[in-house]
């Protein structure tokens, strides 16, 4: 089939549906708040239990990391992904999605081949760039510092 740019664009156009930046901008603010606001709660939780500050930030990452990769496993992330959008990339639920999910896809190939192989595919470029990047900085800090 030969079509033309013109063509196709008519017919992108036609397939794509307008989408409402103003309810998606919204929905991606209310859910990415509502992570934020869990993670405080979790927080304040945690230091009225006895943990101090530092702790209870620590212990509060961890739950929503935990929280992040059940809810990966139970293809329950994703739903809430397809309506929040970029609220769901909050950094550390969004980064645990990251490493979670393809280890949930390709867990039928087995453990060395599926997840080993492919558990950082998406997460490994993040790893090492803001690794290098960190690298770059700290060396310019040191020097001009």
């Amino acid at each position: 089939m030969n079509v033309s740019k013109e063509e196709y664009a008519r017919m992108a156009k036609k397939a794509s549906r307008n989408s409402r930046w103003y309810l998606n901008a919204f929905k991606a603010f209310a859910i990415g708040g509502a992570i934020c606001l869990l993670g405080q709660i979790l927080t304040g939780l945690y230091m009225l239990m006895g943990a101090d500050k530092r702790d209870a930030a620590a212990w509060c990452s961890v739950t929503l990391i935990a929280l992040s990769v059940l809810l990966t496993a139970l293809g329950k992330y994703e739903k809430i992904a397809k309506h929040a959008g970029a609220g769901t990339l909050v950094p550390i639920t969004g980064f645990a999605n990251a490493v979670a999910a393809p280890a949930v896809e390709f867990k039928t190939e087995g453990y060395v081949l599926g997840v080993g192989a492919k558990i950082f595919s998406i997460a490994g470029p993040v790893i090492l760039y803001g690794t290098a990047a960190g690298v770059v900085y700290g060396i310019l800090y040191a020097l001009f510092g």
